[in-house]
């Protein structure tokens, strides 16, 4: 058992933080159907009400309820997008960032979902809750279709400029709020609102981030600062401390300007990317990437 413990570990150790996202989304995903089958209620305190009173009691859920998913085709259609946009993800852009588009995808998306039901009641008639991570997964790759527009992914058999795919998912889901509107038993325009302010998010950080702003850095700082509170101290009470004297270059310090090296190679070969698409980097600077990006 020991043996068997250790090699689970060691293969979660393994996966990328998308991945690490998908294993989550999964036992969510088991634990609410399990709820509902035996004893017909799921993650209710982790779904997103779009009654604005419902909600003030239980505000964490507008991050929540992108982790809930009971129809086992919504789930699998999501995790396989998750899968594959991470994947592009992880090879270009640090996780930090990731998960910051990710997030706040989910975060804008849940606002608008809110804002939509309880500014225009007369729209969205009937009341709701919203589950899935969709809007989160919107976020990553309209963030990649701003950010790198020229980049290509191959579909099958040829080649498709990664924009396009965009493009027809966010039209497909404009239609999905309309045909929601049109049949609000039989439709979606919740969820689909959800997933347009998702994929707005997406294009204005990568628009952004091009101007040189990373407009994540504040929920980065956040999530820092909240994760440290369940970080148990290592320290001993009594410590040695010794300063070095590092040798400075150009006014920086080495690792300063290691750091500002690496990050002005992993711009040079975005724009690459950006210009020729991801296929025309060479083998090292892939693995240059790989790396930047663990």
């Amino acid at each position: 058992m020991t043996s068997l413990n250790h090699d689970i570990k060691d293969k979660l150790q393994r996966l990328n933080v998308y991945e690490k996202l998908i294993v989550v989304n999964f036992i969510l995903f088991i634990v609410g159907l399990l709820l509902k089958n035996l004893f017909q209620f799921g993650l209710n305190w982790f779904e997103l009400p779009s009654d604005i009173s419902d909600f003030i009691v239980q505000p964490w859920s507008l991050l929540t309820y992108s982790f809930v998913h009971y129809g086992f085709w919504h789930f699998l259609f999501n995790m396989i997008w998750l899968y594959f946009i991470g994947g592009m993800f992880s090879n270009l852009f640090n996780t930090k960032l990731g998960l910051n588009v990710y997030f706040l995808g989910a975060i804008f998306g849940g606002l608008i979902f809110l804002l939509g039901y309880n500014l225009f009641p007369d729209v969205f008639k009937y009341g709701t809750t919203l589950i899935g991570a969709s809007a989160a997964i919107r976020a990553l790759l309209i963030f990649l279709c701003a950010y790198m527009p020229s980049m290509e992914v191959r579909l099958f058999t040829f080649k498709i400029k990664l924009w396009y795919i965009g493009v027809a998912v966010v039209v497909f889901d404009i239609l999905g709020v309309v045909a929601g509107i049109s049949d609000p038993v039989q439709g979606n325009a919740g969820g689909n609102l959800a997933h347009l302010g998702g994929a707005v998010l997406g294009y204005f950080y990568g628009k952004q981030l091009l101007k040189g702003t990373d407009i994540g850095k504040g929920f980065e700082k956040m999530m820092d600062s909240f994760a440290n509170i369940f970080k148990h101290s290592q320290k001993s009470p009594l410590k040695t401390v010794h300063k070095n004297k590092s040798s400075k270059v150009a006014g920086y310090t080495k690792a300063e300007f290691n750091e500002f090296n690496k990050q002005k190679k992993i711009d040079l070969i975005l724009d690459k990317i950006s210009k020729s698409g991801y296929d025309s980097l060479t083998k090292e600077e892939k693995e240059f990437l790989f790396k930047a990006g663990k």
